[in-house]
């Protein structure tokens, strides 16, 4: 959310994601508010490098351009600095001076000349050669070209490129000469040295310009080396574009009010699978560990200070290698040793319930979008006045009207999801099959027990949430607006309460607070719905294999818009660029004209035989991608590098498993009779660069085991002091059979046999000191073969 924005006065705002200058998501414009609540979650891979990561806020106009307020900009190297915690942060001025992004490759040598005279004079050449990753221009490839100086404090002598069109990464290839003046007193040497004097404050800079034709140009970017760097070599060296140094400097930066962020980065640097497999081994076989809590998955959770830190990458990893039924089962079954109430069962945050709750959200997405997402548009957009609560009801509401609708609501939502069995994941129900046995186990006089243990996950912590924050489960794409956004608490409470067994008896109606909601409640007191609870709750915890007849429904993977080039079917055909609807499912990959319209072209899944990136050279457009199939190759373009990057994952996911995949591609386009890339005449030529490999089979879940273990790794070394005391404290629970220390130092690790857990925390130490050495090893290695100055490690402001 934001705070005191400008101007003074109610205005309509969104905000922007940007990677250095290219927007990647937007947020929901917030109408008539000086302090917006936007309230949303953006969670994406970065398929490339940047500098900044900015966040702009924009006053919403009609009839002109958005107007950007102003800006946050975290370096990339500042980023962990906020990671994992709220922060305000003051808006700053956006200025065209200091919105910059790419890198540039110079040239540069100091030549001695002599003159016609047999006088000694120095000439300084600058090479510059190309440029990557220059921003796009409202939306468009800019026309850059670069003006080369030699600047001093009594000279600056310009030059300048050609333009270069509708290019993100021009080619100049130009060199330009400037005269380096030498003092009066100099006299010839044979062997010839810089003299300081003379260059000591003299600089090359080098200005990035788009080439505005009509109107003002736009600065890019600028970089500044000083010559006397130069000595008598060659410098050759790639270079970050920096903002102009006067940029924002004049302009007020306390009245443009503030933004509220919860930012969550990380950076891993994953090492060839190899290296892991140790730390996974000892991972994986933790379900089989007697106790449980002497497991190194257990010790992982007992040592981070937030157990949503460790339960993430731990679920996907033993999700990834089929082993997370048994280790849940483990968990739940020391949870249940504590568990003194059945009416109290899974209803704590522990490692049991958290790793449930997270393997539902991996699992179970596709499980919530055919079983909500229709009646949740349904909600959103054509939304019906449902408060009930006499304090909040408005002037001219009736509340026996908002009752009747907030009955057709729940009646609508509740059927849909009692009726959603047949297409619970398997892996969902084979849980619920472990807690539910387990709780009737543990309480084997209460007949309700096992239906509460199941009921406590899916309707209160799945259906529940996922019907109160659509957004955060990529049901709606932005978060509800303020009366919707009741309408769903409302609808969510309901199915809470639906979905407790038991919980339509008197005793429980008079234990509501809400006098409004046991008022609703009373017209639901009737058995179907008991019986519809627990006949669904029976479904979903039951390991008898379903029916297949859901198998044939296509699973609905990805939709958007996004532009394609006209494909020229028909002779007629214009070669252009049009936007258009596209929506990928298990079954096949469409567009259309606008979306919920019948699609204009389909192609089948098992006839696409690659899906790739295509060079920005092919049509001077970024964030394109090519769909090869039976017909012309499919060229479209994404709004955004991160767009791309998902579509295409997306794609080679659901085709990886096609019979008559190509190992070949061509990278570019076929145009004017030749292929851009290899120059072969014909249209039908074997493709000249390999085609991409190593993509995720699974098209339901993306997880890359080395990736999770590495973030295990991570976690254990950066609480390595808290292995240490728990290692401490079951040497003295060893040595003195109890506690010798202070009870602070461990007594909110669970030890149940300090022998096994010794054991496993030795292991698990060192495991991390061998990964330790093993990742100082890659650094190293890393550092000395990308040398500061090259395209992968580019310099940075000024050399000196």
């Amino acid at each position: 959310d934001a705070k005191h924005l400008v101007p003074n006065k109610m205005r309509d705002f969104f905000c922007t994601i940007n990677l250095d200058q290219e927007e990647v998501f937007r947020t929901q414009v917030v109408e008539k508010s000086l302090s917006p609540y936007f309230g949303e979650e953006f969670y994406f891979e970065i398929p490339r490098t940047f500098q900044w990561l900015s966040f702009y806020i924009y006053d919403k106009s009609v009839l002109q351009k958005d107007l950007r307020i102003g800006k946050v900009s975290i370096k990339k190297e500042d980023l962990c600095n906020y990671t994992g915690k709220e922060n305000w942060f003051m808006l700053q001025p956006v200025d065209s001076n200091s919105e910059v992004q790419g890198k540039v490759h110079l040239e540069l040598k100091l030549n001695e000349l002599i003159t016609d005279n047999g006088s000694v004079c120095q000439q300084l050449v600058v090479h510059i050669k190309e440029c990557h990753g220059l921003p796009l221009i409202n939306g468009q490839n800019c026309d850059p070209y670069a003006t080369v100086s030699l600047v001093g404090p009594s000279r600056n002598d310009q030059k300048k490129t050609k333009v270069k069109k509708k290019t993100s990464n021009p080619q100049f290839n130009e060199t330009f000469y400037f005269e380096v003046t030498r003092s009066s007193s100099y006299t010839k040497k044979s062997q010839f040295q810089v003299e300081e004097e003379d260059i000591e404050k003299l600089e090359v800079r080098v200005d990035l310009w788009n080439n505005g034709n009509l109107v003002q140009d736009v600065f890019l970017g600028e970089i500044k080396v000083p010559v006397k760097v130069l000595k008598n070599d060659s410098f050759q060296a790639w270079y970050l574009l920096q903002p102009r140094e006067n940029g924002n400097k004049s302009s007020k930066t306390d009245d443009l009010g503030s933004l509220r962020l919860n930012i969550c980065y990380t950076e891993d640097c994953v090492l060839p699978s190899e290296y892991y497999a140790s730390l996974r081994n000892l991972l994986l076989k933790s379900s089989d560990v007697q106790p449980i809590s002497a497991s190194a998955a257990y010790i992982l959770s007992e040592v981070c200070r937030d157990k949503y830190d460790a339960v993430l990458p731990l679920v996907r990893l033993l999700l990834h290698h089929h082993k997370l039924v048994p280790f849940v089962a483990a968990v739940a079954e020391l949870d249940l040793k504590d568990t003194q109430e059945a009416n109290t069962i899974f209803r704590g945050n522990s490692l049991a319930t958290r790793c449930v709750d997270e393997m539902m959200k991996i699992v179970g997405k596709h499980y919530l979008k055919v079983t909500l997402k229709p009646v949740i548009d349904e909600i959103c957009e054509s939304p019906k006045p449902c408060e009930i609560d006499p304090i909040k009801l408005r002037e001219g509401d009736n509340v026996e009207i908002n009752m009747e609708n907030l009955r057709y609501y729940v009646d609508k939502v509740f059927r849909e999801i009692v009726r959603s069995s047949i297409s619970c994941p398997t892996l969902m129900c084979d849980v619920f099959y472990s807690l539910r046995h387990l709780a009737a186990k543990r309480f084997p006089n209460d007949p309700h027990v096992q239906y509460s243990a199941v009921s406590s996950f899916v309707f209160l912590r799945f259906f529940a949430v996922a019907v109160v924050s659509p957004h955060t489960f990529h049901l709606r794409p932005h978060h509800p607006d303020a009366q919707t956004s009741r309408t769903l608490t409302l609808i969510s409470k309901a199915i809470q309460t639906l979905g407790s067994w038991g919980s339509l008896t008197k005793s429980k109606l008079s234990s509501f607070k809400e006098t409004f909601m046991c008022e609703f409640f009373k017209t639901f007191q009737e058995e179907k719905f008991t019986e519809s609870v627990k006949k669904f709750l029976d479904d979903v915890s039951s390991t008898e294999s379903k029916e297949p007849s859901g198998v044939s429904e296509p699973v609905h993977l990805k939709e958007g818009e996004m532009y394609k080039r006209a494909q020229g079917r028909t002779r007629i055909g214009k070669k252009n660029f049009k936007k258009r609807w596209f929506c990928l499912t298990t079954r096949e990959f469409t567009y259309h004209k606008q979306q919920d319209k019948e699609p204009i072209f389909t192609i089948p899944i098992k006839n696409i035989l690659a899906v790739e990136k295509l060079d920005e050279s092919s049509f001077n457009k970024k964030n394109m991608f090519q769909v090869l199939h039976g017909e012309k190759p499919l060229y479209i373009q994404a709004n955004n590098c991160v767009e791309a990057s998902e579509w295409i994952e997306a794609l080679c996911r659901v085709t990886r498993c096609n019979q008559k995949r190509l190992s070949f591609y061509h990278p570019s386009a076929f145009l004017n009779g030749s292929w851009l890339c290899c120059k072969a005449t014909t249209e039908n030529t074997e493709g000249c660069a390999r085609c991409t490999a190593d993509v995720p089979a699974d098209t339901q879940i993306e997880i890359d085991g080395d990736r999770e273990t590495e973030r295990i790794y991570s976690l254990f070394t950066v609480n390595r002091s808290k292995l240490q005391k728990l290692e401490e404290a079951c040497g003295s629970i060893a040595v003195y059979q109890g506690p010798r220390k202070e009870p602070d130092d461990y007594s909110n690790f669970t030890i149940e046999d300090s022998v096994a857990t010794f054991h496993t925390l030795q292991q698990i130490i060192d495991i991390v000191e061998k990964l330790n050495e093993s990742h100082e090893k890659y650094q190293k290695k890393r550092s000395s073969s990308a040398k500061y100055g090259s395209e992968e490690n580019p310099i940075v402001g000024k050399v000196s």
